[in-house]
């Protein structure tokens, strides 16, 4: 039985973390070791666990110490296993899997951010001078350091293409391999009783998914859904995730007039606007009972969240930013396009994408927010136009399914 390791700072509630979840089920003929830098675990794995106990730390003395004490570990760790292949998933569990590469292992790293829309154009990122200098650094550490791997992994095109043109990664090493998904376990799991939640989704809901951080834009939402209130009385939005904007999306909702639930505040009734779920083990009972699955997103990388919407059978809506959306709802269409208008694309709708600005509730609509009002309406309104999504989303599923996904990472590793 071949070994496989497999490397990430925690098993925390984001997507990167579910899809390693994905691979070590993919991967059920090996045998998996699955290294932690801290012990924060949110998903079953198909594999051992092993946690080095070095969580992150903002002290930049606490850093340098922690650089050679996870070196050390996680070398030693390949030399005691001896994996056929060590596979990463985020920074800085792939600086540390690059550097630490040993003879007759492969090292693969596995990319899911689009790194010039965070490091470049990200004003929540830092000043402008402070995110030129981490550009640079992580465009030194990617080209030295990176491209003494094997292969590195980006999970969608959009990445592959900004990792090779900005950051100097090699070209003949690169591979893209979508995110995989379990979709007959996906489509029993949004079968669920809602149990004490079944009242609020007697009302029409739109819904999304994700955690409560910049990148996800959920304010612009919340402040497109108070307008959609004044046509539609009974409609409500249903927030799944957490994260460090809770206190100001919850203060927004409640700015905006809207009735607001936060999961670890309030009793529940069927009587709010707004239901903040915080994380849920399964998202997918609350998406699947939804009209629409909205998605503000300021940028991705591969939105694992829009997949899963589509599998529970529900039309998605989505900003057209940087990377994933287009390829998974426009797939035939130049994936460095970015739509100024509404785009009824194939498998879904492309929206503009979001300026990265907070905004108020006192702030009057903005156009993009707009033209956000104008399409949420009619496709509330067009009950043919969510069947015609809803059927053509569960098509194009079948092209990220963990059985298809997990045959591409076999042929990568040379295992068929």
């Amino acid at each position: 039985m071949r070994k496989l390791m497999f490397l990430i700072p925690h098993l925390g509630s984001g997507g990167a973390e579910r899809v390693l979840k994905n691979l070590t089920d993919g991967f059920k003929e090996c045998e998996n070791y699955v290294v932690l830098f801290e012990n924060v675990v949110k998903h079953n794995v198909n594999g051992e666990l092993i946690i080095l106990n070095s969580p992150a730390s903002k002290s930049f003395v606490k850093k340098l110490i922690n650089f050679p004490i996870r070196c050390y570990k996680i070398r030693k760790l390949k030399r005691e296993i001896k994996p056929y292949a060590v596979i990463s998933l985020l920074e800085p569990a792939n600086f540390y899997n690059a550097i630490t590469k040993l003879k007759n292992q492969k090292v693969i790293l596995s990319l899911h951010s689009n790194y010039t829309s965070t490091l470049k154009e990200d004003p929540f990122f830092g000043d402008k001078i402070t995110r030129k200098i981490l550009y640079f650094a992580y465009k030194f550490a990617f080209k030295i350091f990176y491209n003494s791997s094997d292969y590195i992994v980006a999970v969608s095109k959009g990445i592959a293409l900004d990792a090779i043109r900005n950051f100097g990664m090699s070209p003949e090493k690169m591979v893209v391999i979508y995110n995989p998904h379990p979709i007959e376990n996906i489509e029993e799991l949004a079968k669920e009783d809602l149990r004490e939640w079944k009242s609020v989704f007697e009302s029409p809901v739109i819904i999304t998914a994700g955690r409560l951080t910049k990148p996800k834009g959920q304010w612009y939402l919340l402040r497109v859904f108070r307008q959609l209130k004044e046509t539609y009385k009974d409609l409500k939005l249903v927030i799944l995730g957490e994260g460090e904007l809770k206190e100001y999306l919850v203060k927004l909702s409640e700015e905006l007039g809207l009735r607001t639930f936060v999961w670890d505040r309030d009793s529940f009734s069927e009587d709010f606007d707004v239901y903040f779920l915080g994380f849920q083990k399964n998202p997918f009972k609350f998406i699947a009972r939804s009209k629409l699955f909205v998605f503000p997103s300021l940028w991705e990388g591969f939105p694992n969240a829009l997949v899963e919407a589509m599998v529970c059978g529900v039309p998605v809506v989505s900003s057209d930013c940087r990377s994933g959306p287009r390829e998974i709802l426009a797939p035939s269409t130049d994936v460095e396009y970015q739509t100024e208008k509404p785009e009824f694309a194939e498998y879904g709708v492309l929206m503009p994408n979001f300026e990265a600005k907070f905004k108020s509730a006192k702030e009057p609509l903005g156009e993009k927010e707009i033209m956000w009002l104008e399409v949420l309406e009619k496709i509330l309104q067009d009950e043919e136009l969510r069947k015609c999504y809803s059927v053509k989303g569960k098509r194009r599923v079948e092209d990220f399914s963990l059985k298809k996904i997990a045959e591409e990472w076999k042929r990568l590793l040379e295992f068929v």
